[in-house]
């Protein structure tokens, strides 16, 4: 147990930090946008995989001390999935050159974080992380519900060590209800949550979105109320428990889908690319690729026949006169468009389509996107120096304050990385870290 005055020396402490380190924000330009808003925050990331680390790697780019809490051994389950993965250097820290190649997937959503590893099964391993429960702001974890509960580590655990955390429990189902202790995968709720339903094409199979759109959905949520859960403190002095989770955020996602059967019991189905209410709305094929084309009122497709389709018969023609019209003739007016793109190459319909005012894109694969124009203008990818990779490229903070990111400060790290780091930071000395090493509880 720890005295009543330890915890008093422990809270204190704690808070001459924060100031200190915050106090380091007013001192800084906001010539470069603007100070990291999170700096002084620190979070204890107990995630794996995709929805949890998106979270925590936004709230890292914002200046939270993000320290990621590992398995010792493996890490993090994506530190597996390769390739494809980074070339290891020839001048890679000696500790590192037991570990794998460093996993495209994993170094995806880890950026501005710490890597410790602690097996908290062990005794000696939970007393490592209520030391850093006790000097943390935020907590998230990813266990299926009631899992940390077990180990000492839930919330109604961690609330006694910190009264003022912020704990995030993302799961699949949520904390109450049937499934509570189900797992979450992003490609089963996308299915049991109606998304797979309304994805692909009418006269096919349901099927997923190419990326795990559920998961980075809920890892922004998460991310969110984080935030209002930290406001939360500064106003109650209490902490707060914070219940996200894939199948909640997946019926969120459904918009109006949702919408259209709550109020009307409307069914929704397949269309591909194409909208259920507007024609043309969907993807055409030409020479070499595709375009989607979103016509979505009379004048943008007068636009369409007359300046680049060159057919301005189309626009008076009874059947496609509008867009009730349209979408009762979809098949016909369709057919015909499709027969003229294909006359021609991608790059000429582009030409045509640009400055009329008719919204379109070429449907770009991902090398054709990172040659976009606007990337390098908008300077939407970063290159960091990796201790076992090198020079390693992701994508950029995707916003910016005042015309600036903010930085990428430390590249994603290896797996133990900062283990040694923190322990001292926390008070244990070199014997005791040591031989907590040597029982492989770090």
């Amino acid at each position: 147990m720890i005295s009543s005055k330890c915890k008093a020396l422990s809270a204190a402490t704690r808070l001459d930090s924060r100031l200190i380190r915050r106090s380091l924000i007013s001192n800084q330009s906001t010539d470069q946008g603007i100070p990291p808003p999170l700096t002084g925050i620190r979070v204890l990331d107990l995630t794996r995989v995709l929805a949890g680390p998106s979270c925590t790697m936004l709230l890292a780019d914002m200046g939270a001390d993000v320290i990621k809490v590992e398995e010792v051994t493996r890490g993090d389950d994506t530190r597996s999935w390769l390739p494809p993965s980074a070339a290891v250097s020839p001048n890679s820290p000696k500790e590192s050159l037991h570990l794998p190649p460093e996993s495209a997937y994993f170094l995806a959503v880890n950026r501005n974080k710490r890597s410790i590893t602690v097996n908290f099964k062990d005794p000696a391993g939970l007393e490592v992380m209520q030391r850093l429960v006790r000097t943390s702001d935020v907590l998230v974890e990813n266990f299926i519900a009631g899992k940390l509960a077990g180990m000492g580590l839930g919330w109604e655990d961690c609330r006694v060590l910190n009264p003022r955390l912020v704990y995030a429990s993302i799961t699949g189902y949520g904390q109450t209800g049937p499934f509570r202790e189900a797992a979450g995968y992003d490609v089963i709720i996308e299915a049991e949550a109606g998304l797979m339903h309304i994805t692909g094409e009418p006269d096919r199979p349901p099927s997923k979105v190419g990326v795990a759109v559920t998961d980075l959905m809920t890892g922004l949520y998460a991310h969110g109320a984080i935030l209002a859960g930290l406001h939360s403190v500064q106003h109650t002095g209490k902490g707060v428990w914070i219940d996200c989770n894939l199948f909640e955020t997946q019926l969120a996602g459904l918009a109006n889908i949702a919408s259209n059967y709550l109020i009307a019991g409307k069914e929704a189905s397949r269309h591909g690319t194409a909208h259920p209410s507007i024609v043309p709305y969907q993807v055409f094929p030409c020479k070499g690729g595709f375009l989607m084309i979103g016509a979505g009122n009379d004048k943008q497709f007068r636009l369409l026949a007359e300046r680049i389709l060159e057919k301005p018969e189309l626009a008076d023609d009874a059947r496609f006169a509008n867009n009730a019209a349209r979408v009762a003739n979809r098949e016909a007016l369709v057919d015909i468009i499709t027969q003229v793109l294909q006359r021609h190459e991608r790059d000429y319909w582009i030409g045509r389509f640009t400055g009329l005012g008719v919204p379109f894109g070429p449907i770009n694969n991902i090398q054709q996107t990172f040659a976009h124009p606007q990337v390098g203008a908008r300077q939407a990818t970063v290159e960091v120096d990796h201790p076992r990779a090198g020079k390693v490229k992701m994508v950029a903070p995707p916003v910016t304050y005042n015309g600036k990111r903010m930085p990428v400060r430390r590249p994603p790290p290896w797996l133990s990385q900062h283990t040694k780091e923190v322990m001292l930071e926390l008070g244990y000395s070199q014997n005791e870290i040591a031989e907590l090493r040597a029982r492989k509880i770090i």
